[in-house]
């Protein structure tokens, strides 16, 4: 079931950012842009290689008013761990989520059950908390921060240009489509 134009779920966990532990919920990433990025499972292979690649585009994400929330089915402790074993977590500014309950995992329907552990689902909300951005990929295959970042700048522009539609690989300053019956047929 798809999970565009639906309210993020709510809940309450413990995080870990910044060499601390801090308690976050659902009404946190209301009134801001966020995205919700799910993973497998701290000290694995695939997903070092994601969370790196997202925190090199963390301050520009920030400029944009965007935060980002790392989840996993590990807990706030074992996110603690992982960052003081490995360089490529060390480097993290942004909040990792523990979800050791699955809650927020199952939430956003991204709980592979068998394991216990997350599919690599990334959601991006607006401000209202209404996810406008779903992307769900197979286990081996990482995903690209610099093409989120492209993504969600066309969401924002769409939020905040009534009509206007963006075309495939639009970025910012690209012409934008108006939808209506002359363009019917001619793209």
């Amino acid at each position: 079931m798809s999970m565009i134009g639906k309210r993020i779920p709510e809940f309450k966990t413990q995080a870990y950012q910044n060499g601390q532990f801090i308690p976050v919920s659902d009404a946190d990433a209301i009134g801001k842009w966020s995205v919700f990025f799910f993973y497998p499972a701290d000290f694995t292979f695939v997903c070092p290689t994601e969370l790196g690649d997202l925190a090199d585009y963390y301050a520009e994400l920030q400029k944009m008013g965007v935060e980002v929330y790392s989840v996993s089915t590990d807990t706030h402790f074992v996110h603690k761990a992982w960052a003081d074993a490995s360089e490529t977590i060390k480097k993290i500014k942004y909040v990792m989520l523990g979800d050791a309950s699955g809650t927020i995992t199952r939430g956003f329907d991204v709980m592979i059950e068998a394991d216990g552990l997350a599919q690599r689902g990334t959601f991006v909300a607006d401000p209202q908390g209404i996810i406008r951005i779903c992307e769900i990929t197979d286990g081996p295959i990482g995903r690209s921060a610099e093409e989120l970042v492209r993504k969600i700048r066309a969401a924002q522009y769409v939020a905040s240009h009534d009509g206007e539609v963006c075309p495939a690989k639009w970025k910012p300053g690209e012409k934008t489509l108006k939808p209506g019956l002359d363009l019917v047929g001619k793209i």
